[in-house]
């Protein structure tokens, strides 16, 4: 039974959110309608209309983004803990998704949470003015060789790997020309493929460095509780027990690459029977099928996926 299972937990990031995610789980579960009216009080926003109906363009907008995936997470999260009694061993979250795994473990409170998280959002959009960073996904390409021709593009300014995705993904962020010039070199050395992406903001990399020290500011206030479930962090890909460091690695993450590739390697090392990605989308699960195919994979983000957790 999953429930007496050595399970692990994964949080996804921004750009998996979607109209109409976390609807079913609170038509059907309290604990997720309670989630919800939790994030609402909190943030003093119809969260709630926003996840579920939209408009797209306002819950694409990063300060919208980053709090409505947080509380899908949870708010499932919370019905796997109350209706099947599942705790992790261990948990990870990519970029955004960190913090959701610091609230799942109890480092955080949500409620704490989604309000530093909204700020994220508006510190990481401000930080650079619209239209002058970029990022951009480089596939089939070797980490040593995207820092490489990111170095040759910068060309004074700055560009730099953002998420260490594995699975030959890497995803460059910087200012715009930049960018492009990384971009073009890419093509020129064999890249299967370079997309530019339609992000709001060149996320994890120096250009942060604003929404970093803003986010430090933010966090001053916040309580960080002692947990001893262990979170794989962003910043160093090991597993975090200290409390003490929660806040140093959630800066340090704004201006630094997310080592995905390397955080499920470490994951994979806690030998873990299940791992399920919790919350909207499964791009983590695609992720992890391609860095450590040995891993048994599930992604739980409407009621029909809670029967993955018995069919074991």
């Amino acid at each position: 039974m999953a429930a007496k299972s050595n399970l692990a937990f994964v949080f996804p990031g921004q750009g998996s959110q979607y109209v109409g995610m976390g609807k079913d789980f609170c038509e059907r579960f309290p604990a997720s309608r309670d989630t919800f009216a939790e994030a609402e009080e909190a943030l003093h926003a119809p969260l709630t209309r926003l996840c579920f109906s939209g408009p797209e363009e306002e819950l694409k907008l990063t300060e919208n983004t980053q709090p409505a995936i947080l509380a899908v997470s949870i708010a499932i999260f919370r019905v796997l803990q109350a209706e099947y009694g599942l705790d992790p061993v261990c948990v990870a979250g990519h970029s955004l998704g960190e913090y959701s795994a610091l609230v799942a473990v109890g480092a955080l409170a949500f409620s704490d949470a989604v309000k530093v998280v909204r700020e994220r959002g508006r510190l990481m959009q401000q930080a650079v003015p619209a239209g002058q960073g970029s990022m951009a996904v480089v596939l089939g390409v070797a980490a040593e060789d995207v820092e490489k021709l990111c170095r040759e593009g910068a060309q004074g300014e700055v560009v730099a790997p953002a998420n260490l995705n594995g699975g030959g993904q890497i995803v460059i962020a910087g200012a715009k020309p930049a960018v492009a010039r990384a971009m073009t070199l890419a093509r020129e050395r064999g890249a299967k493929r370079v997309l530019e992406l339609p992000v709001s903001a060149p996320f994890h990399c120096a250009l942060m460095r604003p929404a970093a020290d803003g986010l430090k500011a933010v966090l001053a206030n916040v309580e960080v509780r002692p947990f001893s479930i262990g979170v794989i962090t962003n910043v160093d890909a090991e597993i975090n027990t200290n409390a003490s460091r929660v806040k140093e690695l959630l800066v340090k993450q704004a201006v630094s690459p997310v080592r995905w590739e390397e955080s499920v390697k470490r994951l994979e090392r806690s030998a873990p029977d299940r791992v399920f990605e919790i919350g909207p989308g499964r791009v983590l699960t695609g992720l992890i099928k391609r860095i450590s195919p040995k891993l048994q994979v599930d992604n739980i983000e409407t009621p029909d996926d809670l029967k993955k957790i018995v069919d074991s």
